[in-house]
């Protein structure tokens, strides 16, 4: 039975919000210390990069096979796994003696990252209603920015106050609270399948190939504006010699904005379309990346920040929301493990992409050429979303 959104959205609170934000911060929180940890057993700055770039290849490995994991555990029980299993490579790079065991438990907490996405977003997809699927996972979207916040936020804390060890000590816990709550989570049963292949994923995936060559790629640009953005902002601040305190301050008001805009964002969507918040989002992000050589100073670079975050603000939760829409009911998992693994590719490339074009072009060009690509996607969503993703109209 699907959860009335208008008069129980407290039920998706334990199941999936409360989780996803406990386990958002556990995975990001982690991070601040991967890179410190690697260098004291003996890492280079480029060796520490690969290690800590080990989350995301995680992801990018386990896409695919998250899908037949799903499948056979049902959503809550593989977001239960997924959890159980991030802490198992939280207390490997804990104790780790060397690089490859922090490595391996890097790469582990990557992987289990990609089956808990996948399960929450299959999970949100087969019990909300879809007169309120945005606004729904529009929040969703909100506990993991919340999470990427708080995560590195404490981490840096307990780095400055205690150690880079005592960091992994509350991403464990964590971990742990997010598996009690999965477990004490009064909510409708999983529907368990025949676990799928990995064949059988990619027949899907040939399958849905139209969806995944428009919706999906344009997704995978969404995706990749958003990190070059992440990326392109701190090393900008480095470029105009803004203190440090002064740059995390300013990056810091600009991502309360971006969290803030989450639950608008899911309003536009579920009452006037999908378009309406992916087609700005994209526009306004390959705007403002066209734009990078307006920061000339403290004043201009908040400017630059803000207006980056209203843009991406305006589609918080859009990714998940076109997702949710594209996959066919019979096959839903398989097809989100192609869709997601398309969108962690773009987020995964874009940052190591533009530091390659920094070196021969300058941040100003290399920002902006990830700026034409928001066009490209604009288009892309413009023209397919009408064909493919659900229109508000049927909704109500």
């Amino acid at each position: 039975m699907a959860i009335n959104f208008g008069f129980e959205k407290r039920k998706l609170v334990l199941p999936v919000y409360l989780p996803s934000f406990l386990f958002s911060t556990a995975e990001f929180g982690i991070i601040p210390s991967i890179p410190v940890t690697a260098i004291l057993l003996g890492a280079d700055l480029a060796t520490a990069g690969f290690i800590t770039g080990l989350m995301m290849i995680g992801r990018l490995v386990a896409d695919l096979p998250a899908a037949k994991l799903v499948d056979w555990l049902g959503e809550r029980r593989a977001m239960i796994f997924s959890s159980l299993a991030a802490a198992l490579g939280i207390l490997a790079s804990l104790f780790a003696s060397n690089l490859f065991m922090l490595g391996t438990g890097v790469f582990l907490v990557g992987a289990a990252a990609a089956v808990f996405g996948l399960a929450r977003l299959a999970w949100m997809t087969e019990h909300v209603p879809v007169a309120v699927r945005a606004r729904a996972l529009s929040i969703l979207g909100g506990m993991f920015r919340a999470g990427s916040f708080a995560g590195p936020a404490i981490g840096a804390l307990v780095i400055v106050n205690f150690s880079v060890q005592a960091v992994y000590y509350l991403p464990l816990v964590l971990c742990g609270l997010a598996t009690i709550v999965l477990l004490l989570a009064k909510s409708e049963p999983d529907l368990v399948k025949s676990a799928s292949s990995l064949k059988e994923t990619l027949a899907v995936a040939k399958r849905e190939g139209k969806k995944l060559a428009t919706l999906g790629v344009a997704s995978s640009i969404l995706s990749a504006l958003r990190g070059t953005r992440m990326v392109g902002l701190p090393l900008l601040a480095v470029a105009l010699e803004i203190p440090a305190d002064q740059a995390s301050l300013i990056i810091g008001l600009a991502g309360a904005l971006d969290f803030a805009m989450f639950y608008l964002s899911g309003q536009i969507m579920d009452k006037f379309g999908r378009a309406f918040a992916a087609v700005p989002t994209l526009l306004g992000l390959g705007i403002t990346h066209l734009i990078v050589g307006i920061a000339t100073d403290s004043g201009t670079f908040l400017m630059l920040a803000l207006l980056m975050s209203l843009a991406n603000g305006v589609g918080s939760g859009v990714i998940m929301v076109l997702g949710a829409d594209l996959a066919p009911k019979n096959k839903r998992n398989e097809f989100l493990a192609s869709y997601r693994l398309l969108v962690d590719f773009g987020d995964a490339a874009a940052p190591p992409i533009l530091s390659a074009l920094i070196v021969p072009f300058g941040l100003t060009w290399a920002m902006a050429s990830f700026g034409l690509l928001g066009f490209i996607g604009a288009g892309l969503m413009l023209k397919f979303i009408p064909i493919y993703a659900v229109k508000p109209e049927r909704n109500r």
